[in-house]
């Protein structure tokens, strides 16, 4: 990997954005790279939690390689378009949650990764936003569908439409951002947050995420049916008996997942 640095560390997987020198835009070569180590950690049972960041200290992401772009056909285009929207879909449908760390510049698909993540934490300086249409363009990344989900239809529609770029603090009051913190305990912010998870039942914590993430896109009746059936897979666990037993006992649960 050139464009993506990946480790794990006490089941927590670091997806860097490497590519500082270009803001860490997104080119061809990195979401094929990004999308591979996503899937891989997919399947990775011990990895249970995951935070997102970017090299260096300016950006997090400022979106697309506007000077790849430049050169491409329209053909190539829509191959990176749709490499984008189904790398961020990827990372959306991750059953660990995801934190994004966001370090600096975050516009345009590196907004749309952010918005793909469970949890945004930000520094305060950090400036963000979908920028997509001063391009002649729209988010192609699932920007559209998720912003207002989040934060509302008349809301998103009043960021996309200008194109209006924000600070950490709008972002926060909008609900976009967990937290803003300093630049420098940004990655302790998201350590802790991921260990607070970490302390709980690893399927439970995935159940829980799939059950609200499946069910916000139903009606309330399907959703309390999506709801059970998570719940239903908790039950014959042997970490639900270990949590009952170690509150018997007075000690902190052992959980391994199983």
């Amino acid at each position: 990997m050139e464009t993506i640095l990946f480790q794990k560390n006490n089941q927590i997987a670091y997806i860097t954005l490497n590519r500082p020198n270009a803001l860490n835009a997104f080119n061809y070569q990195m979401l094929t790279e990004l999308k591979t180590i996503v899937s891989q950690i997919h399947l990775d049972h011990e990895i249970r939690a995951v935070i997102i960041t970017g090299a260096g200290d300016k950006a997090f992401s400022s979106g697309a390689d506007l000077r790849e772009r430049k050169s491409l056909s329209e053909q190539e285009v829509r191959r990176n378009v749709k490499a984008i929207r189904d790398c961020f879909e990827r990372t959306a449908n991750l059953p660990q949650p995801t934190i994004a760390a966001i370090n600096g510049y975050c516009f345009g698909g590196g907004f749309e990764l952010m918005l793909a993540c469970d949890f945004a934490i930000a520094a305060r300086e950090v400036k963000m936003g979908l920028t997509e249409t001063s391009w002649a363009i729209i988010p192609g990344a699932g920007g559209t569908q998720r912003l207002p989900r989040l934060i509302g239809e008349m809301r998103a529609k009043e960021l996309i439409l200008t194109a209006r770029k924000i600070t950490a603090d709008e972002a926060k009051e909008l609900g976009i951002l967990l937290k803003v913190v300093s630049k420098d305990s940004l990655l302790d912010e998201c350590n802790e947050l991921a260990n607070c998870m970490l302390q709980n039942g690893p399927i439970a914590v995935t159940q829980a995420k799939y059950a609200i993430t499946v069910g916000m896109n139903t009606d309330l009746k399907t959703g309390i049916d999506i709801e059970a059936k998570a719940y239903e897979l908790t039950i014959p666990t042997e970490d639900r008996i270990e949590a009952l037993q170690a509150f018997s006992e007075k000690r902190a649960p052992k959980f391994q997942g199983k």
